[in-house]
């Protein structure tokens, strides 16, 4: 699925809970990861809600995951990508456009 280029607010950020995750992984230095709990606690989504948003960004390209291990205890690690950067600050510039005129 991707956005429409006539939409200025791209929708797949637009989501609330969406734009919540990017802005979280946007405010990590380029190329750090958060751990899906981590994230969990800090958005406040139950694990199936957030694993739903995560794979729709990530089929975007927005973000990337990555599952490793720990010993035994299983551990997946989000990111944002460039693109997903990059879609993030045109969702930011298009709602500055949008809200400028009030």
């Amino acid at each position: 699925m991707t956005a429409m280029n006539d939409d200025p607010l791209d929708p797949l950020i637009h989501v609330p809970a969406r734009l919540k995750i990017v802005a979280t992984l946007a405010a990590l230095p380029d190329g750090d990861t958060l751990s899906f709990t981590r994230l969990q606690d800090m958005i406040g989504l139950t694990p199936g809600n957030l694993i739903i948003h995560l794979r729709k960004l990530e089929e975007a390209d927005y973000l990337t995951s990555e599952k490793t291990r720990n010993g035994t205890t299983p551990q997946t690690t989000v990111a944002l990508t460039s693109q997903g950067r990059a879609a993030l600050d045109a969702y930011t510039r298009a709602l500055r456009d949008l809200l400028g005129g009030l």
